[in-house]
């Protein structure tokens, strides 16, 4: 009985990770002109990686979720031999589409990393741990595939992420819209799980602002955040629904005439000790 369910479970982990893999995947080619705020994280990670003095001669990284590939060229460009890797094969074109041979491409899972032990000096994720369950585990495997003394530079979002939007949506329905990200509490448990060393552990608020609820939703279907983890919603969701949104999400229009969609985010810098 015991491998039976085992056997279903990781029948249900494949499934949720193809549909995770699928729905980033269709947002491949369009994924840059709806990421304006993966982008602004990506950047204040980069200046954070670069505040840690990284001194190695030919330094490499792994790119775990580097999407179409915009912090493996930025990267590249400052001298780090890189391996761009996604879950998803359609952003891994796009990424070779900016990169070209400059970094080699690696199609597979942050929680089962297909590289050998101490394969890298460092490890760079900007906002694709939150996908995973359990983020020790993306974690270990990072720690696996760095080396000893080896750095790992992240990002993920944390719960409270786009309240705005859930609290609109909660006004229409029951129906869950929006992800839920863990608490920095669950993710201070998970590092501590992972057995690496924090040197830096960082949470901020960051808000993107819209001038419609609509332009919100379009662009996190634009990056493929709308696969949601937990429950699916049933049915489409028609104009009439859209436009009770746009009067829910109404009360949240600031002083500038503008709709925020505040994220919570994580930054993260731990040493493989």
């Amino acid at each position: 009985m015991s491998n039976k369910i085992a056997t279903v479970a990781t029948a249900i982990e494949q499934s949720k990770k193809l549909a995770i893999a699928n729905a980033f995947g269709r947002a491949a080619q369009h994924y840059d002109k709806s990421a304006a705020f993966q982008r602004q994280v990506g950047h204040q990670l980069i200046e954070l990686m670069s505040m840690q003095q990284v001194q190695c001669s030919n330094p490499s990284v792994i790119d775990i979720g580097c999407g179409t590939g915009y912090f493996s060229a930025k990267l590249q460009q400052q001298g780090f031999a890189v391996t761009a890797a996604d879950l998803s094969n359609e952003m891994l074109l796009q990424a070779h589409k900016r990169c070209g041979n400059h970094c080699l491409y690696l199609q597979t899972d942050a929680e089962n990393i297909a590289m050998a032990n101490d394969s890298y000096d460092f490890a760079f994720s900007n906002l694709a741990l939150q996908w995973c369950d359990d983020l020790s585990v993306p974690l270990r495997e990072l720690q696996r595939v760095v080396k000893a003394g080896g750095v790992i530079f992240f990002t993920t979002l944390m719960d409270g992420s786009l309240n705005e939007l859930k609290c609109a949506w909660s006004n229409i329905d029951d129906k869950q819209h929006v992800n839920t990200f863990k608490s920095q509490q669950c993710i201070e448990v998970e590092i501590a799980q992972s057995g690496l060393t924090i040197e830096v552990l960082e949470y901020t608020s960051i808000a993107v602002y819209y001038s419609t609820a609509m332009k919100l939703m379009r662009d996190l279907k634009g990056i493929g955040a709308t696969h949601l983890q937990q429950h699916r919603q049933s049915g489409l969701v028609g104009r009439k629904t859209f436009m009770e949104l746009e009067d829910a999400y109404n009360k949240y229009r600031s002083n500038n005439g503008l709709l925020p969609a505040t994220y919570q985010v994580c930054f993260g810098v731990l040493k493989n000790a």
